[in-house]
């Protein structure tokens, strides 16, 4: 067993330093740093494509007890372009599990390191900001370091969700059970929790990689169109925008996370880097109709500004943490979204009925059409 073979650095753009070793990979890796504040659900955090090209940091002290777990990913692919943990165990233990945390990272050539003080540099990058770092096993020159880190392209106009799917052409997933409706699934990257509780619900879904073919899928005849999440600035997909704009209003529409903000950016809103995005499971929302508090999982580094909310577009949705822009809907056209991730995966389940309610809503558009 290969455990604990190299000293780390984890240098970020501001010239802080934070040591570690790595329990997996080695040699060097660049991205922005996050911290996620979720106790389990490690893996599928790191096959989580909204978490492409960053610098996991893992708040809970303890990781990889449980191993890996086939059939809890959500891609083929681990994503981050590093892993921070405080403490890593090589003894994993679970029935179920087939192989380490480790020999996953390692197999797909992802640094992972231990020993780091997750909690300072969580503070740290609370007080600061998400920014860039590098962790290296084979530079110990801290300037030479730091310029790297800042040399990495930042967040803020970074289209990655273009290329973030997974499917390299129209791909038609078949409802679990009796189908309901069929919906045309933009994929900017999506989780696949979603689509399995679009299609537990009765909903065959027709995924389009990066969006291409939403008009001709829309004329070939759909119930319901779905926005995904994925990753990099919003602001960055203008042709995904101008894709989404003129076919709002021809069947309901409903997005989550990017989808979120790709959708309030085709209605007029704006979007906004916030300073250290909200990753997690444990983040309170309250539905402002209902005035219900859920408990959900997110991860997000952009957000809706509310003040740009145009007339027509209602606030659903609020983050009790800061206040944030967590739910729209324009209900003249029939969409909606929310900011957060209702198939929680990882985390409580507290917003699954955001799925009913879109299978019920193309239910009942059918009825009157």
């Amino acid at each position: 067993m290969e455990y604990g073979r190299n000293r780390a650095l984890l240098v970020l753009e501001d010239g802080a330093v934070f040591e570690g070793w790595t329990f997996a990979g080695e040699g060097e890796a660049a991205g922005e740093v996050v911290f996620t504040t979720s106790m389990v659900g490690y893996q599928e955090t790191i096959t989580d494509p909204s978490y492409r090209g960053q610098i996991v940091v893992f708040t809970y002290p303890l990781i990889g007890n449980y191993g890996v777990i086939p059939g809890d990913e959500e891609s083929p692919r681990v994503q981050p372009a590093a892993v921070v943990v405080r403490e890593y165990t090589p003894y994993h233990s679970n029935w179920a599990s087939e192989r380490s945390l480790a020999a996953l990272l390692s197999e797909a050539g992802v640094p992972g390191i231990e020993g780091v003080d997750t909690r300072a540099l969580t503070r740290h990058i609370r007080d600061k900001g998400a920014m860039r770092g590098v962790i290296s096993t084979l530079e110990r020159d801290v300037a030479a370091l730091r310029e790297r880190a800042r040399a990495h392209p930042p967040m803020v106009g970074l289209d990655l969700a273009s290329s973030s799917s997974e499917l390299s052409e129209p791909t038609l997933l078949p409802a679990l059970g009796e189908e309901r409706c069929r919906v045309v699934a933009l994929d900017y990257g999506v989780k696949q929790s979603i689509y399995r509780e679009l299609r537990r619900r009765g909903a065959a879904v027709l995924a389009l990689p990066g969006g291409e073919g939403l008009e001709e899928a829309l004329e070939e005849g759909a119930d319901g169109l779905f926005i995904s999440n994925g990753p990099g600035d919003p602001a960055a997909l203008d042709r995904a925008v101008e894709r989404l704009r003129p076919v709002l209003g021809e069947v309901p529409t409903f997005g989550i996370c990017l989808g979120h903000q790709l959708l309030g950016l085709a209605l007029g809103c704006e979007t906004y880097k916030m300073p250290f995005g909200h990753h997690g499971a444990n983040h309170p929302v309250r539905n402002l109709e209902t005035g219900r508090i859920e408990i959900t999982s997110q991860n997000h580094g952009f957000a809706l500004r509310e003040e740009s909310l145009p007339e027509g577009v209602r606030l659903t949705h609020r983050n009790l943490y800061d206040g944030t822009v967590e739910g729209i809907e324009h209900a003249g056209l029939r969409a909606w979204s929310v900011q957060y991730h209702p198939e929680s995966s990882p985390g409580p389940r507290d917003s699954g009925y955001l799925f009913d309610a879109f299978v019920q809503r193309i239910s009942e558009n059918e009825e009157r059409g």
